[in-house]
């Protein structure tokens, strides 16, 4: 009996752990800009006032910020070139 919990219990923790690695996500690539240079870009937008918030998915940096005016902007950038997507 003492088997067949530890085997179960062997299996689930590699079942999980398997799965904690799929939910990754993949790092920019080594060539990539730094990300205070795409912050820095994004300052220098006009009515730029603050960073909300920056993701990091499907290849681009996703920068939201807001206005002096208050909209909300939301911005993808290429992690390489730095240029807009």
């Amino acid at each position: 009996m003492r088997i067949v919990v530890l085997a179960t219990s062997l299996a689930v923790l590699l079942v999980s752990g398997s799965a904690f690695a799929a939910d990754e996500k993949p790092l920019p690539p080594p060539n990539a800009k730094k990300l205070s240079e795409i912050i820095a870009k994004v300052e220098q937008r006009n009515d730029f006032q603050y960073v909300k918030e920056v993701d990091w998915d499907s290849g681009v940096y996703t920068v939201t910020y807001y206005t002096s005016d208050k909209a909300k902007v939301e911005i993808s950038y290429d992690p390489v070139t730095g240029e807009t997507k």
